[in-house]
């Protein structure tokens, strides 16, 4: 990756791109609020027009941006149903440099409840340093920090790149693999940066070096043929909430730690989190304990954990005095790295179906999947990258695990396996990604834009250009 050419190694600062995208940081924003106003939710029930009205605008950004060829494509789910629409823009690189592949998406999560938001969610709407709106954040600041490090570098750009940008992410990517497999040549890159995480606080970077797998089960418990009246038979007939109760307990110990046999547990974590900084960010109720057991950041990134995630039952305003026959409920499972989501399910299932208690009937319905993922902590290009972000915010970056899933870098590391992955993002403990008043740390925007500008020139020349 080094460049024979000394001329053309010419140092490039953070103070000085930093003064540079001072100058340009008006136009970046309007072009980040307009995306944020497409409402584009990947959801089947919702008018997909809006995804695509998204992916045509990521396509005209990065036209303005000197992509050489630009392109909206799709794929297809596992069933064969088309998914939607992601934008693949490429420049070639020069001789002898490397490819980077710069990923991010463009679909959004859905508002939830309006009336919980403080500002119109499809407007982006400045309060002081942050800038409010669904997508402000997660990802559709990802996809300007990429475009906008491009604007940066200009002609100084010396590597080739290819802007993924996916449509479908915050709906599972079920097209995902497909449109890897279907476009292997144009997505292959010597390293792919991932613009879809966070950092550790406001104004402290991150580098994610791991991340908890997931998978959901449905499953139904049933005790009876038919409801029958609570007088006439409460208190002899099992009825099917009592034996699911009764059976989710037994996921956890008294501690709240998971509890089934089989599931991969770590101790281990890079950096250790605060407890008043957790309580703080998560919103816990000042006399509600914290649940398992090790250091807090294991609990947060190398242990499982099991959620109940949905339960069907009569809502209260609609119950009556009945002896309910059957219930369905989902659990949301988060695998710790080395574990695998086929591992985990079986061990979940057969912990349900040796638990279930008064010989009640379980049947187990959909699964989902995903898989857990570790960075090499070896790779060189992990330690340019940490550096990048160093200088980019002027803090010591921190390499930190996620909690939270992103299946498909699985997949990434599947179909790519020669390719560094670089984990990256711009939500901090206060951005409220997926939640009511989603909000960008605009500081941090602006260091995130910094540090991809020198990881990128970087990468070209070799790490003697940096500061």
């Amino acid at each position: 990756m080094t460049d024979s050419n000394p001329a053309s190694t010419a140092r490039l600062t953070a103070a000085a791109l930093r003064t540079e995208l001072e100058a340009i940081m008006p136009h970046v924003l309007d072009s980040l609020g307009s995306l944020v106003a497409i409402p584009s939710i990947a959801w089947p029930t919702l008018d997909p027009a809006p995804v695509r009205a998204s992916a045509e605008a990521v396509a005209d950004l990065a036209r303005a941006a000197g992509f050489d060829r630009v392109d909206i494509l799709t794929a297809h789910t596992p069933d064969g149903t088309p998914g939607y629409p992601a934008v693949v823009a490429s420049i070639p690189a020069p001789p002898g440099r490397p490819t980077v592949v710069l990923y991010a998406h463009h679909d959004v999560q859905p508002t939830g409840d309006e009336s919980l938001w403080d500002t119109p969610p499809f407007t982006a709407t400045r309060v002081g340093d942050r800038l409010f709106g669904r997508g402000a954040a997660d990802d559709k600041a990802g996809i300007m920090v990429h475009l906008t490090a491009l604007e940066l570098l200009g002609e100084r750009l010396g590597v080739g790149v290819t802007l993924f940008v996916e449509g479908e992410e915050e709906a599972g990517s079920p097209s995902f693999r497909d449109f890897l497999e279907r476009y292997r040549e144009r997505l292959t890159g010597d390293v792919i940066v991932v613009a879809d995480s966070g950092n550790w606080a406001a104004g402290v970077p991150a580098l994610t070096s791991s991340l908890r797998g997931m998978a959901a089960l449905e499953f139904t418990v049933r005790t009876l043929d038919h409801a029958v009246h609570s007088g006439m038979y409460g208190g002899l007939v099992p009825d099917a909430m009592l034996a699911m109760t009764r059976l989710l307990a037994t996921l956890h110990d008294d501690a709240g730690a998971v509890a089934v046999p089989g599931l991969v547990r770590r101790e281990t974590a890079d950096v250790e989190y605060e407890e008043g900084e957790l309580r703080r960010d998560s919103g816990v109720l000042p006399d509600t304990a914290l649940i398992g057991s090790g250091s807090l950041a294991s609990r947060l990134w190398a242990q499982p954990t099991i959620t109940v995630i949905g339960l069907d039952n009569p809502h209260v305003d609609d119950s009556s005095n009945t002896l309910q026959a059957s219930l369905r409920a989902k659990l949301s499972i988060r695998l710790a790295p080395g574990d695998s989501p086929e591992s985990a399910l079986a061990a979940v299932k057969q912990h349900l179906a040796e638990a279930v208690p008064f010989g009640a009937q379980i049947e187990f319905g959909p699964e989902e999947s995903g898989s857990p993922w570790q960075a090499d902590a070896d790779d060189p290009v992990t330690a340019l990258a940490q550096q990048a972000l160093s200088d980019g915010f002027g803090v010591e970056c921190v390499r930190m695990g996620l909690g939270g899933s992103i299946p498909f870098i699985a997949d990434l590391t599947a179909v790519f396996p020669a390719a560094s992955i670089l984990v990256t993002g711009v939500e901090d403990p206060d951005a409220r990604a997926h939640s009511a008043n989603e909000s960008l740390y605009l500081p941090d925007f602006a260091s995130a834009i910094v540090s991809e500008a020198l990881l990128l020139d970087r990468l070209a020349h070799g790490a003697e250009s940096a500061e």
